[in-house]
Parts: C-alpha cells; sequence; structure tokens
C-alpha cells in the first residue's frame, strides 16, 4: 500500500467517524433527553431583529438553540422569557443561544417588551414570515419552543409552558 493511499484511507476513516458523531446522539445524556427519531432544523432563513438587522439562523450552526416562537399577549409565554434569559446567561458562553421568535407582534411593540422581560437574546420579527413558521409548525399554541442540538437535528419540541428544570436538563445534555 503507497503512502497516498494510506493517507487517503485514513481521511475516509476520519471523516466517516466524524460524520457519524454529528449524525448520531454524542452520549447516553442526549439520548436520554432527545426524541428518539430527531429532525432536522430547518436554519436556512434571514429575519429581522426587532432592530431591523438580518439575523441568519444558520450563522447558529454548531450551538445549541433555544428557539421559541411565542407572543406579547401570551400568559404562559410571559413566565418563560425570563428563564429562557437567566439559560442564556449561565450557558451562553458554552454555546447555547436563545432566540425568540415573536410570532404576531408588530415590531414596535418588540422593543419595550424586552426590555420589561430582560430579553438578553434576539428577539426575532415573525410578523409576515409565514414560511419560516410553517418550517416549524403547525404552530398549533405558543408557546411553542425547540431545542436544537450542535449537529442541527431538533432535540425536542414543546408546546405550551415548560419546566425551566426541563429546559436546563436537556441543554445540559447537550452542551
Amino acid at each position: 500500500m503507497t503512502k497516498r493511499m494510506r493517507g487517503i484511507g485514513l481521511a475516509v476513516a476520519v471523516a466517516l467517524i466524524v460524520s457519524s458523531r454529528l449524525s448520531a446522539p454524542l452520549t447516553a445524556a442526549t439520548a436520554a433527553v432527545c426524541d428518539p427519531n430527531p429532525k432536522p432544523a430547518n436554519l436556512n432563513f434571514t429575519l429581522k431583529d426587532m432592530h431591523g438587522r438580518p439575523v441568519t439562523l444558520a450563522s447558529y450552526k454548531g450551538k445549541v438553540i433555544l428557539l421559541d416562537f411565542w407572543a406579547t399577549w401570551c400568559g404562559p409565554c410571559k413566565l418563560e422569557i425570563p428563564g429562557f434569559a437567566r439559560l442564556e446567561s449561565r450557558y451562553g458562553r458554552r454555546g447555547l443561544v436563545v432566540l425568540g421568535v415573536s410570532t404576531d407582534d408588530p415590531v414596535r411593540k418588540l422593543p419595550p417588551f424586552a426590555r420589561e422581560f430582560k430579553m438578553n437574546y434576539p428577539v426575532l420579527v415573525g410578523l409576515g414570515q409565514q414560511g419560516f413558521k410553517d418550517a416549524y409548525g403547525p404552530l398549533w399554541a405558543i408557546p411553542t419552543t425547540f431545542v436544537i442540538g450542535r449537529n442541527g437535528m431538533i432535540c425536542r419540541k414543546h408546546v405550551g409552558i415548560s419546566s425551566m428544570a426541563e429546559f436546563e436538563r436537556e441543554i445540559k445534555a447537550l452542551l
């Protein structure tokens, strides 16, 4: 076997190992918190944040993403949002990003709401973004929150209010 053939064989072996680790659960803890047949998250969207800046979701691939669909008038959303801000503070440096998508509020309502609820993460405008909402829907209720692994797979979908302990357990398993 020539050096070149050994080099190619080694490169193929490394690629297969890396590929299998990106597509399979990384740990027993991950397998315990994620749905058994995860689906890929569609991150091929760019939405505007509440300040009018474009946010490309694909730029967060490789991070754990907590993608929350909410509204300013939603009582359960108001209960969850402070917990999401704490999770962002606690785990942001380790690779968590929280993205809040306001489903149907006009942009003018978002900055005062974000200040009041101390939202320390990107607040994205979902109004008029039916294609984006359809990619994660149907959204039968809000809040609806997706926990997406570093590999871009949807680990878990939460419909309605969920406990912060549950979100934290899932996030820690993925980090």
